[in-house]
């Protein structure tokens, strides 16, 4: 079964653990995570306005590792589908125009109720809110996302932080019914940062144990910690 693919509104990007969360999750092949040169601007210039400690470059860093590790995830031409969709606020046609032109079969965004079902419909989306998007990961791969996320904490070292912290922190980004469901899972299995048995070894699909979507992570953590160094 192929992966989700999911259009990632700039709004879900704009935190940084958030941000971390959804990458490591797509670069893991839980799902195929979609964004377009637009929505990097406007997470990037959102966190510029309100974030004076945060540079340009830095954040442009951190888009670029993105891109690198996601190649497929940039969306382009889309603009030609604005007009064809209609939406009670006419600036957000073109996040929609995205989502179709990228294949998304999910538009994650924390503000759903600006895209009515009705709307969606047609194009065969749905909006989620990103805790209802990673539950329902969750719920379709518990192997892999627990995998993931034991990666995300381990890449953490400023500081670094306990299963305790490291799920309190993800139910700090409005995440709270996916930290309850990851904590009873981390209580189920060892949530550690290395290669680790899961709840059955019948839960380990191919995409788990893919030699490529290993290689492309081990890649992306040592990015990762390169940057951060």
């Amino acid at each position: 079964m192929r992966p989700k693919i999911a259009l990632l509104d700039a709004n879900v990007l704009y935190s940084a653990p958030l941000r971390d969360t959804l990458v490591t999750l797509g670069v893991f092949g839980v799902y195929s995570p979609r964004w377009t040169a637009q929505i990097h601007e406007e997470w990037i210039g959102n966190l510029l306005l309100n974030r004076p400690d945060l540079t340009r470059r830095d954040l442009e860093r951190t888009r670029d590792l993105m891109d690198f590790h996601l190649p497929d995830a940039l969306v382009s031409e889309h603009e030609s589908l604005v007009e064809q969709l209609s939406l009670p606020d006419a600036n957000d046609r073109h996040v929609l125009a995205m989502a179709i032109r990228g294949g998304a079969q999910v538009l994650v965004t924390f503000n759903s109720k600006d895209f009515p079902r009705h709307e969606l419909e047609r194009w065969n989306l749905v909006a989620q809110n990103p805790d209802e998007f990673l539950v329902s990961l969750l719920r379709a791969d518990a192997a892999q996302v627990t995998r993931a996320l034991a990666n995300q904490r381990a890449r953490l070292k400023h500081p670094p932080l306990s299963v305790a912290q490291f799920l309190a922190n993800l139910k700090l980004q409005r995440l709270p019914r996916f930290a309850a469901r990851s904590n009873r899972l981390a209580m189920i299995c060892r949530f550690t940062p290395r290669d680790f048995p899961f709840v059955s070894g019948a839960a380990r699909n191919r995409a788990a144990n893919s030699p490529a979507i290993r290689r492309r992570a081990v890649r992306f953590s040592r990015a990762v910690a390169r940057r951060r160094a």
